[in-house]
């Protein structure tokens, strides 16, 4: 009786590499940030790697994270989570950038790899979140699961359709950094306006849900459709 092929032979026997996922990345700052990015994977020293900034990216998000649980000591902790936040931008958005200037992609791998170290920087970020007592840890969460909900979403349609979808409606992880860098900013110059932030986060949670939602029926409808036409009569 032959025994089962390991994860690592069964690709090693599958005939192709499977076609990777066309990006969509269609932000508002798309057009600006994709020049100062090349512009600065060009001048990065040749030492640093994309593994590097993927790291800086995720260890980035825990320092937030961690920031906003020490707003109970000082409200200038939140200059500190705009900071990382700034700096995930660096790592998160850089890495693959790096990766294309100097032709040494590995598509697959950065996929996986990107999507598990946001699936992390979210989880640190929202869990400091949860206990800035800004917002009631069940907002957090709820904000939280939403957010991995939309990830999960996005990487099974990428699956489906080979479309990596980055951006809806105009926003993508930039807009979304920017939008919380504001609203940290906002915090501190009006602190007496904290209230606004629970249901602002309820509402960005809903917002996320409903997403998924409509562009995950859309998207099952399409794929219905094209499915479908490859049936025999």
């Amino acid at each position: 009786m032959p025994y089962p092929l390991s994860a690592a032979a069964a690709l090693a026997t599958e005939p192709a590499v499977p076609p990777l996922s066309r990006r969509d990345l269609r932000s508002l700052t798309a057009g600006p940030e994709k020049k100062i990015l090349v512009a600065l994977a060009r001048r990065l020293p040749a030492w640093v790697s994309p593994d590097h900034l993927t790291a800086l990216g995720v260890l980035s998000m825990a320092a937030a994270g961690l920031c906003y649980r020490f707003l109970v000591v000082s409200p200038l902790a939140l200059l500190g989570v705009n900071l990382f936040l700034f700096l995930n931008w660096f790592g998160d958005s850089l890495d693959g950038t790096l990766a294309r200037v100097r032709e040494r992609q590995r598509p697959r791998y950065g996929f996986y790899v990107d999507h598990l170290a946001d699936a992390l920087g979210s989880i640190c970020l929202l869990g400091g979140l949860a206990f800035s007592a800004l917002v009631p840890p069940p907002a957090a969460l709820g904000l939280l699961i939403a957010y991995l909900l939309l990830q999960i979403h996005i990487a099974l349609k990428a699956h489906t359709t080979r479309i990596f979808q980055i951006a809806f409606g105009g926003v993508g992880g930039t807009e979304a950094r920017i939008l919380l860098g504001a609203m940290n900013i906002g915090l501190l110059l009006w602190p007496g306006r904290a209230w606004m932030l629970t249901p602002l986060v309820w509402l960005a949670a809903s917002m996320l849900i409903a997403l998924v939602v409509i562009d995950g029926i859309r998207t099952g409808l399409a794929l219905d459709r094209e499915e479908r036409l490859h049936w025999s009569d």
